[in-house]
């Protein structure tokens, strides 16, 4: 999907850059490109991709916290210098691990809501927003 995207950017860039009607078709283009843009069912797209990628992205300063928790807790807990030291990194070594995961759900879930909506538009574009 990706591909196809990049694909037709670069096509209607090079369109734009390269054609003789000069800026009269640029603005033609532009004026089209805004009506597509504009259409209820992009925007609701737009609007749906917002909302997602704000709610899977605080999974990640919530893990990011979860784990200062951790290692905090493993830095006071009782034992020797040395004890705590060892109970501290482990709980960082883990606590990395999770926000690892996170930040990689977090990513692959708002890609998976762009691509979606990606596809939602174009199909709505295609209809002509009906």
């Amino acid at each position: 999907m990706r591909g196809k995207v990049g694909l037709v950017i670069g096509l209607g860039a090079g369109y734009v850059l390269g054609t003789r009607a000069g800026r009269e078709r640029y603005e033609q283009i532009k004026t089209q490109a805004a009506k597509v843009w504009n259409l209820d069912p992009v925007q609701q797209q737009v609007g749906k991709v917002k909302d997602f990628a704000k709610s899977s992205v605080m999974a990640l300063p919530n893990a990011l916290w979860d784990g200062a928790v951790k290692v905090t807790k493993a830095a006071s807990s009782r034992g020797t210098a040395g004890q705590k030291i060892d109970a501290a990194v482990s709980a960082g070594k883990a606590s990395v691990d999770d926000v690892a995961k996170a930040a990689d759900t977090s990513k692959n879930a708002v890609k998976n809501a762009a691509d979606d909506a990606i596809d939602d538009i174009a199909d709505a574009a295609g209809r002509g927003g009906s």
